[in-house]
C-alpha cells in the first residue's frame, strides 16, 4: 500500500453511558458503528463509543468508492483521511468541531509541513491543535 499518512481521532460526547457507581461499571454501554461512506476494515469497526468519548479507527487515505489509495501525494492523502473521518462523524451525528484529539502517523516526518497545510486552514476546525510544527524529533505516546 502506498499510504503516506494515517489519521485517527477521538470525539467528545460519545454515545456511551458513563458509570456513576462501581456496580454500574459492568453495564457500561459500548456502541460500535460502521458507514459505507468511509473505508471499512474486516478486523475492526470505524468507531466505538463508550463513556463520554467516541474513538475512531485510524483512517488511511483510501477512497471508499474505489478501495484504492488516492494519488497526488501526502496533501491529497491527508485530505482523504479527513474526508473519511468526516463521513464517519456524520454517520454518528457528530461534526469535526467535536474532535478533541487527533493522532497523525507519517511514513516520512518531512511530510509534516504538507499535512499541516491541510489541517491548519482557517476553515478547518482542527486548526486549534498547534500553529507551528513542533521542534521535537521524537514523540512517544504512553499506553
Amino acid at each position: 500500500m502506498d499510504a503516506l499518512v494515517q489519521i485517527e481521532a477521538v470525539v467528545s460526547h460519545g454515545d456511551g453511558t458513563p458509570p456513576q457507581a462501581v456496580e454500574d461499571r459492568h453495564g457500561l454501554i459500548i456502541k460500535a458503528n460502521n458507514t459505507a461512506n468511509a473505508p471499512r476494515c474486516a478486523l475492526s469497526t470505524q468507531t466505538v463509543a463508550f463513556s463520554h468519548y467516541n474513538h475512531l479507527s485510524a483512517q488511511l487515505p483510501v477512497d471508499p468508492k474505489t478501495g484504492e489509495v488516492v494519488a497526488g501525494g501526502v496533501s491529497a492523502q491527508a485530505k482523504q483521511c479527513l474526508a473519511n473521518i468526516k463521513a464517519i462523524l456524520t454517520s454518528i451525528n457528530h461534526a469535526m468541531d467535536d474532535v478533541v484529539k487527533v493522532n497523525i502517523s507519517l511514513g516520512n516526518i518531512a511530510d509534516i509541513a504538507a499535512v499541516d497545510e491541510v489541517l491548519y486552514q482557517p476553515s478547518s476546525p482542527l486548526a486549534f491543535l498547534h500553529a507551528e510544527p513542533l521542534a521535537y524529533r521524537l514523540y512517544v505516546k504512553g499506553r
